[in-house]
């Protein structure tokens, strides 16, 4: 990756937040992915994150200011099948973030660097993926638009403070259940996971493969920010819940203290005067 240069610096100014997004993948097992895709993959995805964010912070910690966002998944805590090559890839920048967030406190730099760990997402991503799947790829449900994904990283990139943001009901559960009974969610992955990250009624004229060249071509196609997945939520709860936790902790706080106001008022008279 090359670094920006004092061109674009003066063309678009300084660097004020740097989003780690880039990635390819290849869905398949194990054994049917060779050694050459799997470097490919983490060069990419892995080594493109970490590339991007060296350059970054070199315009950014002269300033002693801005943001790193690095784009990450449920899968940077918890590897799913057929997505190995991926998965490692997600967990070692977990890894990578956790170490610049370390090094960064440890300079009492106001640089920032955060992490946001989506949910599945319908991006033009799995018209575009490397597969060997007999059916068309896709992410384990539920599946979200983009716009919650990008609304997510727009957050993170304004409120940085915060380590990392979980989005999405899916998310919390699948981080939650690794933590707690990692073993089991073995087995219902070994079950359930191939199943579910394909789809039979799917059917992509624009299949295309972006794992050595850009999928959109030497004409520039713009395959638009949606996938293939019409049925996918356009807005997640949890996340609302996440962005606003002081004000519903209000609120609650506010609705336990008018329910006990109720509940002692409808006390009888003698049992005020004994508490």
């Amino acid at each position: 990756m090359r670094s920006p240069g004092a061109e674009e610096i003066h063309e678009l100014g300084p660097i004020d937040v740097w989003v780690n997004a880039a990635f390819t993948t290849v869905f398949a097992p194990l054994e049917e992915i060779s050694p050459e895709e799997y470097r490919r993959v983490t060069e990419v995805t892995y080594l493109g994150c970490v590339y991007g964010a060296m350059a970054a912070l070199r315009h950014m910690r002269p300033r002693d200011e801005g943001v790193v966002v690095h784009v990450g998944s449920a899968l940077a805590y918890r590897g799913i099948p057929l997505q190995s090559v991926y998965c490692g890839a997600k967990h070692a920048i977990q890894g990578f973030h956790e170490s610049l967030r370390c090094e960064l406190l440890h300079e009492r730099s106001n640089v920032r660097s955060t992490m946001v760990q989506l949910p599945a997402v319908n991006t033009p991503q799995f018209s575009w993926v490397g597969s060997r799947l007999p059916r068309h790829p896709q992410p384990m449900p539920p599946i979200y638009q983009p716009e919650t994904a990008a609304d997510a990283v727009l957050y993170a990139a304004d409120h940085p403070r915060r380590r990392e943001y979980w989005v999405g009901g899916s998310t919390v559960a699948t981080l939650i259940a690794n933590a707690v009974v990692p073993g089991l969610l073995d087995r219902y992955l070994a079950r359930s996971g191939y199943a579910a990250q394909q789809n039979a009624d799917v059917r992509d004229p624009a299949r295309a493969e972006n794992l050595w060249d850009p999928a959109d071509g030497v004409g520039g196609r713009d395959y638009g920010a949606r996938g293939v997945f019409d049925w996918a939520h356009k807005r997640s709860v949890q996340m609302w819940a996440s962005h606003h936790h002081t004000a519903l902790a209000l609120v609650v706080a506010g609705m336990t203290a008018v329910g006990l106001g109720v509940l002692r008022r409808r006390q009888p008279p003698g049992a005020r005067r004994m508490q």
